[in-house]
């Protein structure tokens, strides 16, 4: 089939393009449909019905799946916008539950409604406490993920007042649940791991300053929660808190698109971050630093990210979708050095040699002109690394951020009178019919 494209006698583009077919000699017309911002779509949902023909996408990168009004990105600007506003402005303004508040209900709150949503997450921030038991069946080296896949999938068995996905109070009141416990799931499943005792939620910090708290502390002596760690960590929350339609947010999408409760759907997405190219990416930073070693290897291995015979690649430089400069970098960026400021980094040679591998990609002309800056992955990587999170809770926190994001997008979803159940088609490859062979007469 060939595309033309029609334009009417002023020269502006119609509300359709035109596909012709040489085989049946036949031309068909498909609609175009214009968001508030981006490129045009064409839609393709008669396609099959109309002309016998579907499209093919693997990966689905050229393909709209869904109309959504929560977040609108622009890879080759460098734009990230929640609900139109900037993300630069929400992380130097707002918190992580202002944001939370913004992505789920279209609006930035007022003082009211700031105060009454911060005080329904807070209050259900405390796990069933038969929950705690079931954290004893994962072995003790369990990865965390591994925990919140498993926990997370289980809370449909504790709280049956939230999984009627047709009541809006059920889903209003899953949504807070999602977001208030997961927090303290992540803490819990960390604290599991290295055989710490459990530390429960306290309603007299904020969101952020809990987290840290009911990680990082102890039973047996005080832990005061430093408010430039704290910032720090509600700015990570904030920069990974919705990102579009992404891997593990189009798993959530397509797991409710069936009815699934939403417990279930966020255990699926948590499943799909799991993956390394995903939501491990800020961990590959590290790992690529420690195979660096130390700031004297930096020239080596630089000459090999620019070999392109050399399967090397600086991980943490440039992005998938941010043809310009992350804009989520930027903002990471003043935090990352907000914390080494603070922490000191004479005693650690591996954020030294982060830092040093930064000046010399944003100085080096190579870097420059392909605009592989550092993105969002390599700064959280080096702040929570400074943190003192361990490397296997990198994606546990960005299951935490991510959740707000998967929560607004199902509830979009789930009131969208187009949705269907998400069902793919394929191209087949395989064998054509052939006869069934007997098993005596098989060679």
């Amino acid at each position: 089939m060939t595309q033309k494209s029609e334009k009417t006698s002023s020269g502006d583009s119609m509300d359709h393009v035109s596909l012709f077919d040489p085989v049946s000699d036949q031309s068909f017309d498909l609609p175009l449909l214009t968001g508030t911002e981006g490129p045009r779509v064409i839609d393709v949902r008669h396609l099959y019905r109309d002309t016998g023909y579907f499209t093919y996408d693997p990966g689905y990168t050229s393909t709209g799946s869904c109309q959504s009004e929560i977040t609108f990105i622009d890879g080759e600007q460098g734009i990230l916008r929640h609900r139109g506003y900037a993300i630069e402005d929400l992380a130097a303004h707002s918190n992580y539950l202002g944001v939370c508040y913004l992505l789920l209900y279209g609006e930035l709150p007022n003082a009211k409604q700031k105060e009454a949503f911060v005080q329904d997450i807070t209050h259900h921030t405390l796990l069933h406490e038969q929950l705690t038991f079931f954290f004893r069946g994962f072995r003790r080296d369990a990865h965390p993920m591994a925990i919140m896949c498993g926990v997370v999938g289980a809370l449909s068995a504790f709280y049956h007042d939230s999984t009627d996905i047709n009541d809006p109070d059920q889903r209003r009141l899953a949504t807070h649940q999602l977001i208030a416990k997961m927090p303290t799931i992540a803490a819990m499943a960390y604290k599991y791991s290295i055989g710490q005792p459990f530390v429960y939620p306290r309603n007299d910090l904020d969101f952020a300053a809990n987290f840290l708290h009911m990680t990082f502390s102890l039973p047996a002596e005080e832990y005061k929660v430093s408010p430039v760690m704290a910032r720090a960590i509600d700015r990570i929350f904030i920069l990974h808190a919705d990102h579009e339609q992404n891997a593990s947010t189009s798993t959530v999408r397509i797991a409710g698109s069936s009815g699934a409760n939403p417990f279930a759907c966020i255990a699926a997405g948590i499943a799909s971050l799991w993956g390394p190219a995903h939501g491990g990416a800020n961990e590959a930073v590290l790992k690529m630093l420690g195979e660096i070693g130390s700031k004297d290897r930096i020239p080596e291995f630089i000459a090999r990210a620019k070999d392109d015979k050399d399967p090397f690649r600086l991980m943490g430089f440039g992005h998938r979708v941010y043809k310009n400069y992350d804009p989520r970098a930027a903002v990471l960026r003043e935090s990352c050095h907000e914390v080494l400021d603070e922490l000191g980094i004479e005693n650690e040679p591996l954020l030294e040699l982060a830092m040093e591998l930064e000046q010399i990609a944003l100085n080096d002309e190579y870097f420059i002109q392909r605009k592989l800056f550092p993105n969002v992955d390599f700064y959280s990587g080096i702040t929570l690394k400074a943190l003192g999170f361990p490397t296997s809770l990198f994606t546990v926190l960005f299951a935490v951020a991510r959740t707000v994001g998967w929560v607004a997008q199902w509830k979009e979803m789930i009131k969208d009178p187009e949705q269907k159940i998400g069902r793919p088609r394929q191209l087949y490859v395989g064998s054509t019919p052939r006869p069934y062979v007997p098993l005596h007469k098989r060679s």
